[in-house]
């Protein structure tokens, strides 16, 4: 699918690879929309860098863990540009929290990341569906994990909240075929700001890696665009991990 003048809403837009997905797209010629909820000043210089290359950018705030701010956001969008053919749905959070430490998990802390990592990205899609019909195309990229997969990370919600990504991900496609197509990524550890001061933790969970290299924001923005713009792909995890899981 070519880019050029599409339109991509990017949540989580302002930062890592948010960020990185945003200035990728732009390359390639796409309208972007860039999300954020709390890092507005990140958001502001991430959407200045990018009209200083040349792309056209609406910057939306809008916390995605609330279904009418969602709408509102798909609208004004929708409204602005005439349309949202992408959707990468980027904007999680997580709480660093060993394993083994289950009374350290709160309901306060299931519920905000479940209510970010999964409903936010249902209402997402949900609400662009009827723009994508419309158009009669359209591409969304869910970001899962690794965690979701192996079962270790950060902390045990956040890899139960991204293995629950995983299955929104082909019940979406399942859903919303044959007009849009839905995808996952599967990143292993990805040097962002999550992981400031968690270095030494980031390598132990990461284990060997065959390819003795830690992946970057524009590893994964890469392999976003490449995927969302794959018009014979569905329903698909797929796992940029570095050879941790060979």
């Amino acid at each position: 699918m070519d880019m050029k003048n599409k339109v991509v809403l990017v949540t989580g837009g302002g930062t890592g690879i948010g960020k990185a997905t945003c200035k990728r797209f732009a390359e390639r010629g796409a309208k972007i929309v860039l999300n954020y909820n709390r890092s507005e000043q990140e958001a502001v210089l991430t959407g200045k860098e990018l009209k200083d290359n040349g792309a056209e950018v609406l910057l939306l705030q809008a916390d995605v863990s609330c279904d009418d701010e969602v709408r509102e956001m798909v609208k004004k969008a929708a409204d602005h540009f005439g349309g949202v053919h992408f959707l990468i749905n980027n904007a999680s959070i997580t709480k660093q929290i060993e394993l083994s430490d289950l009374e350290a998990v709160t309901d306060d802390i299931w519920r905000n990341l479940l209510d970010v990592n999964v409903k936010g990205m249902f209402y997402c899609a949900r609400a662009v569906a009827p723009v994508m019909k419309q158009q009669k195309m359209g591409s969304i990229l869910n970001m899962g994990s690794i965690a979701g997969i192996t079962g270790s990370g950060s902390s045990l919600p956040y890899a139960v909240s991204k293995a629950a990504v995983h299955g929104l991900t082909k019940s979406l496609a399942h859903a919303l075929a044959p007009e849009i197509r839905v995808n996952c990524i599967a990143p292993a550890a990805v040097s962002t700001r999550w992981w400031k001061g968690e270095e030494e933790k980031m390598k132990r969970l990461s284990g060997h890696l065959p390819l003795q290299r830690i992946s970057s924001p524009e590893d994964i923005a890469d392999l976003i665009c490449a995927i969302a713009a794959q018009d014979s792909m569905t329903g698909q995890i797929i796992s940029p991990n570095n050879g941790m899981v060979i």
